[in-house]
């Protein structure tokens, strides 16, 4: 008679749960664009205020949103990995090039801008891509990057025309996507403390995730946010 040997091999599952990341990406997003979208609504500020909004911009906007992203790739949430990478990516850039303005090292356009038109054209063709998956989440989350894509839409044929007016309008959209995202990211600080104040809601037909995942070998690991 044989005698049959089975090995067990003991394994141990850690769990590493993390903070929503898209409430440091949001206030980053909702404080840069606020200052600039103002800004280019025409609320205040003259000739030289990007030089002074660029840090921030850079620093909350850029970096914090981008960071923001990264980690929302470790909370499985590809929506905002995709939206805080870019447009985090997009604010380091921008305050880099009013850096460069500032130092004289570039000269800044003064009428029509199509490089610059083609940097909101990019951004506008993902945002609206991100505006649609997020309708599979919350109704703050599709709100927020809905009206993103607009007013980088609009700001991208203010760049190529040189039209003062749609930088304008494209300013507004840009300040109520920021407002937003400043509701969104509140609606989600006080969910993480178990409040629910600021609701933002499903978005219509939003399917509603699985309290665990299921088939991904990662036994009581939650999906995203």
């Amino acid at each position: 008679m044989n005698d049959e040997r089975h090995d067990v091999v003991e394994g141990r599952i850690f769990l590493q749960p993390i903070a929503a990341p898209s409430i440091l990406g949001l206030y980053g997003f909702a404080g840069a664009t606020t200052m600039v979208a103002a800004f280019m609504a025409g609320w205040y500020g003259g000739g030289n205020t990007p030089a002074y909004l660029a840090p921030f911009a850079a620093a909350f906007g850029g970096l914090a949103q981008f960071l923001a992203g990264m980690w929302a790739f470790k909370a499985r949430d590809g929506i905002a990995t995709a939206m805080h990478g870019m447009w985090g990516s997009f604010w380091i850039a921008w305050g880099l090039l009013h850096f460069l303005f500032a130092l004289n090292v570039l000269a800044a356009p003064t009428g029509a801008a199509p490089a610059i038109a083609l940097w909101f054209f990019v951004l506008a063709a993902i945002t609206i891509m991100g505006a649609f998956a997020a309708m599979a989440e919350n109704a703050g989350l599709s709100l927020v990057l809905y009206t993103l894509a607009a007013g980088s839409a609009i700001a991208a044929f203010g760049k190529l025309f040189a039209n003062d007016v749609l930088l304008i309008i494209a300013g507004y959209f840009l300040v109520v996507s920021a407002f937003f995202a400043w509701w969104t990211a509140s609606s989600m600080m006080f969910m993480s403390v178990g409040k629910k104040f600021m609701p933002i809601g499903m978005a219509p037909g939003a399917r509603k995730a699985p309290a665990v995942n299921i088939g991904r070998a990662e036994s009581g690991v939650k999906h995203g946010q």
